[in-house]
């Protein structure tokens, strides 16, 4: 801007007082944000739960590549009758999913052992059924190394993947397998074998998106779809998260569950621990980039956790966008509801093809509020890449 310079040291203390009358009293001004680190709640169950503090020297760290060797199994009840090549199509693309749900940060680099090994005993001898036991089924993972062992090094791996032939209808479901410190485990080539995933035949239900689920379990986190089914299994987190519904609508992973693994670091998390409010930018968590999740600290396990939520990426078939809003607790065990979706519009039919649950983010201009716990979460503004929100602790 063009003036004469003379005149400009005599503005100068008429602008100064200018501002010193404009300028908000101290008292006014927003209290600093805290630290992330005070909105990271402690583990208490001993095993897979939504607590920051994973125990490495049980769970798989979830970073880069995590090389798992992939054997197929058939048995003397149940010979294969198909090609290990097709069955490995329903269960390896799940490796490149779950590379975009980790923004990168973490997948199962897949080398397929392409034979079929016969197992020592029938396949409805090894008691697959909701409950197993972790002896019995160590059991059946001992088995499959060992008839694989032959043709494969397991020192190279860190996991195993084992695939049964689609005769073997017993072994009908998928669990994973972690081994128990302190006791022998699975060894095989001077290796102990601490993680694997035991596919079961409900891959064909799934389909590959199962390997997000499983292969999560060995890096820490819990199913949040609930152990007693009642009325409905999901009610928890409806098609949220691959760890509830691994058919869901929207199942990338929680913001919090990628907090939890790494895959979302501290600059990306805003925490309100003490009263006060901060007006906060979320970027969708289906994108890699930004501020992805608010988190209100409720009390020594528990918080409210605010993210944004878009139709892409992972998420694309999801059945509504807007600022995701979940309870969190530590203390509750994994199949028991450690995260709790909370629905903008119970008493509405979500779409066709969708479930409870699905319609649940709030969209601008709605609000969320929890009185006892004293937050309250305002939805300011929505654009394609997220939500303006404001999260209040009183």
């Amino acid at each position: 801007m063009s003036g004469n310079p003379s005149h400009r040291p005599a503005l100068l203390p008429a602008m100064a007082a200018l501002f010193l009358l404009c300028a908000p009293p101290a008292s006014a001004t927003a209290p600093p944000r805290d630290r992330p680190s005070a909105c990271a709640l402690p583990g208490t169950t001993g095993w897979t739960d939504e607590g920051h503090d994973t125990d490495h020297s049980v769970f798989k760290r979830p970073s880069g590549p995590v090389r798992v060797a992939m054997v197929f199994v058939d048995f003397p009840d149940a010979p294969a009758t198909e090609s290990p090549a097709e069955v490995a199509a329903g269960v390896t693309p799940g490796a490149d999913w779950m590379r975009k749900a980790s923004y990168g940060k973490a997948w199962p680099a897949i080398t397929e052992h392409r034979r079929w090994v016969r197992m020592p005993h029938a396949s409805t001898d090894y008691g697959f059924a909701r409950g197993l036991s972790h002896e019995t089924h160590e059991a059946y993972v001992k088995d499959a190394v060992t008839a694989a062992d032959p043709h494969v090094d397991f020192a190279r791996y860190d996991m195993v993947y084992v695939v049964p032939t689609r005769n073997a209808t017993a072994i009908s479901f998928s669990p994973t397998y972690i081994h128990e410190p302190g006791t022998p485990g699975v060894v095989a080539d001077g290796h102990r074998l601490k993680w694997a995933v035991t596919f079961g035949q409900d891959i064909r239900r799934w389909g590959p998106r199962i390997v997000g689920h499983e292969t999560a379990h060995t890096f820490g986190l819990p199913d949040l779809y609930a152990f007693d089914a009642g009325d409905d299994a999901h009610r928890f987190t409806g098609g949220w998260d691959v760890m509830g519904l691994i058919g869901g609508a929207a199942p990338q992973y929680f913001a919090w569950q990628s907090w939890k693994l790494g895959w979302t670091e501290d600059r990306q998390v805003v925490c309100r621990a003490t009263r006060g409010g901060d007006t906060v930018r979320l970027t969708a968590v289906e994108h890699g980039g930004g501020v992805k999740m608010a988190v209100v600290r409720t009390g020594p396990t528990t918080a409210y956790v605010v993210e944004s939520r878009r139709a892409a990426g992972t998420d694309a078939r999801a059945c509504a966008t807007g600022a995701l809003v979940y309870k969190v607790d530590s203390s509750v065990p994994t199949g028991k509801g450690p995260i709790r979706v909370m629905d903008a519009r119970p008493g509405t039919t979500p779409p066709s093809g969708c479930r409870p649950l699905d319609d649940a983010p709030y969209r601008a201009g709605e609000s969320f509020v929890d009185a006892a716990a004293g937050v309250r979460v305002d939805v300011l503004r929505s654009d394609v890449l997220g939500d303006t929100v404001r999260v209040t602790k009183s």
